[in-house]
């Protein structure tokens, strides 16, 4: 019995080093997941979907008599699915490029800040280092700290603004995501069905997501009321 299940589980290892070796995108468990998730969305949305097509024959009807108003819900799902996967797959805000952005955003701030007197020279920034990006180097240098500390009130602990796990100092209303282990720049929640969090970059692209998801939920939700009530009516 144990040589069985030897074998079994050696088969088991080898066919799923073949499959990761073939799709190696696959082999991270976290993206893993994060397919699965989007996998499921869809086919729970073309699962509701088909049913009305295939039970309701009002709609079938309405279809041929006036096919734009199928047309218009299909297009409706589409737009949605295509949102879903815009949003998903977006940056919320964080990793080398957010930062570096939200870094020259503070410069061009802490610069009108400065009196004229200290703008006469120029100001050239050089970004080195890792993720944080608190390294410059100029004619009229300025850490990162103390950018990210200026648009904090005065008299504001610089221990409090700075990120127990990633070191380091946050723009205001930046947190760190236990679920994805990154710190993200104005955060706003970890939408369990993106499978990523919501943030600065991407908080426009959910907001139309929900608008359109919102919109189909509706109607499909009227649609499945008039099959039921059709159907409660004639029985």
């Amino acid at each position: 019995m144990t040589t069985v299940m030897g074998i079994c589980r050696s088969f088991r290892d080898r066919a799923f080093a073949r499959f990761f070796h073939c799709f190696p995108c696959l082999s991270d468990p976290a993206r893993r997941s994060s397919w699965g998730l989007k996998v499921t969305l869809v086919m729970l949305h073309l699962i509701f979907v088909g049913i009305l097509f295939v039970f309701d024959g009002d709609l079938i009807e309405k279809t041929k008599k006036e096919p734009w108003y199928t047309a218009l819900y299909l297009l409706l799902l589409f737009a949605t699915l295509v949102q879903y996967f815009i949003t998903s797959s977006s940056s919320p805000g964080s990793g080398v490029y957010a930062w570096n952005l939200t870094i020259y955003r503070v410069l061009i701030m802490f610069k009108q800040r400065q009196p004229a007197s200290s703008q006469n020279g120029s100001l050239n920034v050089v970004i080195e280092g890792s993720q944080s990006g608190r390294n410059f180097q100029g004619s009229n240098p300025s850490s990162w700290t103390k950018l990210v500390m200026d648009m904090y009130p005065p008299g504001t602990s610089i221990r409090s603004c700075t990120c127990s796990y990633c070191n380091v100092e946050q723009p205001p209303r930046a947190k760190h995501c236990h679920d994805c282990d990154k710190c993200v720049l104005q955060f706003d929640h970890h939408c369990v069905w993106l499978g990523s969090c919501v943030g600065q970059d991407n908080h426009c692209k959910f907001w139309w997501y929900i608008c359109e998801e919102t919109a189909l939920c509706l109607w499909t939700g009227i649609l499945y009321i008039m099959y039921l009530k059709a159907n409660i009516s004639r029985a």
